[in-house]
């Protein structure tokens, strides 16, 4: 390669480069993205939900495939409006207390989606407000409510 003019100064070239605003650029870009980001909830937030499913007994109780209460396991959601998607589960929120045998039902089963969607939402109808006093009950008793004695 021939030059026909000779190098200028560093410092002037850095200046009237374009990859130095493209840079700058891309950092702001990336900040303010950071301060929009949706607050996700905690891993203690999440694990309250989830530990208010044991010691609890089905409440899928699908007909047939039911075994009772021996193993009850939280089951997720497999709806995408609870916010499942390819290889992420449904918030923590959205599971229900079920069996060994009805979580694989819902999650494997050879049976119509709207039938496993159905049988799902109707436990989780059940569940909701079970749910809601067992936690009330936990933070009552965690934080000296009043039925902590």
């Amino acid at each position: 390669m021939l030059r026909r003019k000779p190098l200028k100064s560093g410092k002037a070239l850095m200046r009237k480069s374009p990859f130095v605003n493209t840079a700058n650029f891309a950092i702001a870009k990336r900040r303010i993205g950071m301060k929009r980001r949706i607050k996700k909830p905690t891993v203690k937030q999440g694990s309250m939900y989830l530990a208010a499913c044991r010691d609890e007994p089905c409440y899928l109780r699908v007909p047939g495939i039911c075994i009772g209460s021996e193993t009850v396991v939280p089951c997720h959601s497999n709806q995408a409006k609870h916010g499942k998607g390819m290889g992420i589960k449904a918030q923590h929120k959205y599971t229900v207390p079920g069996c060994r045998a009805c979580h694989a039902w819902i999650d494997q089963g050879k049976t119509l989606r709207e039938n496993k969607f159905g049988a799902w939402d109707r436990a989780y109808a059940r569940w909701e407000p079970a749910r809601a006093r067992k936690m009330t009950l936990e933070d009552n008793d965690a934080f000296g409510g009043p039925d902590s004695e």
